[in-house]
């Protein structure tokens, strides 16, 4: 089964002081400005293989360098639509269905997040109403459905440990098959920094 599939990047614009908040006392705000801006240039490079269309849903207007690597590496640049991270990701994946036959929502939070990994969320979503890709930490790195419920985005703990479990027992409520795919981490908090350094991505301070 061959489907249309819309990726869609929710990520926040590099602004120092506003970004990676938790990593301030680790690397103050502007580098973690600078990683911010180095982690979402390296989701750009994820292949398109496999999608339809490409959208970063921005927090806040873009800087012209990251207009320009969006148009270098082939990404429709988007406002955020209002509302809470449920509402705004509910609203994403309605725009995105309207137009394809099935939406993948992503971060740019998860280095260990490459073009293997997205594929096998594609194939997944060729089978299941909806795929998951589970973070460590108890939320997911990815969401892929062919439908949309708003059960799946409201009154939920974002940011917690409890997100992923969740949003499984409400595609189970909801009578949808999904499918699990490995765990990946993400970058939060500073002692994910040195996994990161594994990957050659440092930031000085």
């Amino acid at each position: 089964m061959s489907l249309s599939i819309s990726l869609h990047m929710l990520a926040r614009s590099p602004i120092p002081g506003r970004v990676k908040t938790r990593l301030i006392p680790a690397l103050g705000p502007e580098g973690s400005c600078d990683l911010q801006r180095l982690m979402l240039e390296r989701a750009m490079r994820l292949p398109a293989e496999g999608f339809s269309d490409r959208f970063i849903w921005l927090d806040d207007g873009p800087d012209e360098s990251v207009q320009a690597l969006a148009d270098k590496h082939g990404w429709t640049l988007v406002e955020q639509p209002a509302g809470d991270l449920g509402e705004r990701m509910r609203t994403i994946a309605a725009l995105g269905l309207a137009g394809s036959d099935a939406v993948m929502l992503i971060g740019n939070d998860c280095p260990a997040l490459d073009g293997e990994y997205l594929q096998q969320a594609c194939s997944a979503l060729s089978k299941n109403p909806a795929v998951i890709g589970p973070a460590e930490d108890g939320g997911y790195v990815l969401l892929g459905l062919r439908q949309l419920d708003p059960l799946l985005f409201s009154d939920m703990p974002w940011g917690t440990e409890k997100v992923l479990r969740k949003t499984c027992q409400r595609l189970r409520q909801l009578g949808w098959a999904h499918h699990l795919l490995d765990p990946l981490w993400d970058v939060d908090r500073p002692e994910d920094l040195p996994r990161l350094a594994s990957l050659g991505i440092r930031i000085e301070v």
